[in-house]
């Protein structure tokens, strides 16, 4: 059974190393927050200019003064820091965000990344994704196998606008976890009810797959 979105985020946050800090995209990664392991200290970073933020608020105690990049409002950790987005962004020009979580619409088997345009589709602009994975230590993506049409967001070479180049690092979807190798994509994980033919068939370039991949542990 393919995961939701909050089962990516769940899987993702096992990824999270103690006192790192932390940016966390639009969309799925978000819920990464709400997930955090309880012997792990992250320290997340929105570029629209917070250092300290915090869960998703319960229903009712929200702030609206108080959001992320992508204007949902949120909570902030006890001593988070607010600042304008030229000192956010020299933070992470400067190297210091040692994990960045990004959704993406197209990945290749190099780690190149696609997640800010469709052709003829108005955007807004690229945001800070840019800046993210030109200095980001670690790239995680995280979405959904296959795109609405059902075909696969995993590719030998992307077909849509490039935002980053060799730069992504794992993939967490629905169906699997890959890591980007130099080799191509190696298939780490599956979802709970997944068979490693389904992943094959809802991958468009080629996995690498040693021996049995076990199921991911949520």
């Amino acid at each position: 059974m393919a995961l939701d979105k909050n089962g990516i985020a769940k899987r993702i946050a096992q990824e999270l190393q103690n006192n790192t800090y932390v940016n966390l995209g639009i969309g799925i990664p978000t819920l990464v927050a709400n997930y955090i392991p309880k012997d792990v200290n992250v320290i997340f970073q929105s570029e629209n200019g917070i250092l300290g933020m915090g869960p998703f608020p319960k229903k009712g105690q929200e702030d609206p003064d108080l959001i992320n990049a992508g204007k949902q409002t949120i909570t902030s950790e006890l001593g988070a820091v607010i600042f304008d987005s030229a000192i956010s962004f020299a933070m992470i020009r400067g190297g210091h965000v040692q994990l960045t979580v990004l959704g993406a619409m197209e990945v290749s088997q190099n780690g190149d990344i696609a997640n800010w345009k469709i052709p003829g589709k108005m955007v807004k602009g690229m945001g800070g994704a840019m800046d993210l994975v030109a200095s980001s230590e670690n790239i995680i993506v995280a979405m959904t196998h296959t795109n609405r049409k059902g075909m696969s967001k995993l590719l030998k070479k992307c077909t849509l606008p490039i935002t980053g180049i060799n730069c992504v690092k794992k993939i967490v979807t629905d169906l699997a976890v890959i890591n980007v190798t130099k080799k191509g994509f190696e298939l780490l994980e599956r979802a709970p009810g997944v068979t490693v033919d389904e992943i094959i068939n809802s991958t468009d370039a080629e996995l690498i797959i040693n021996g049995e991949i076990a199921e991911m542990s949520l």
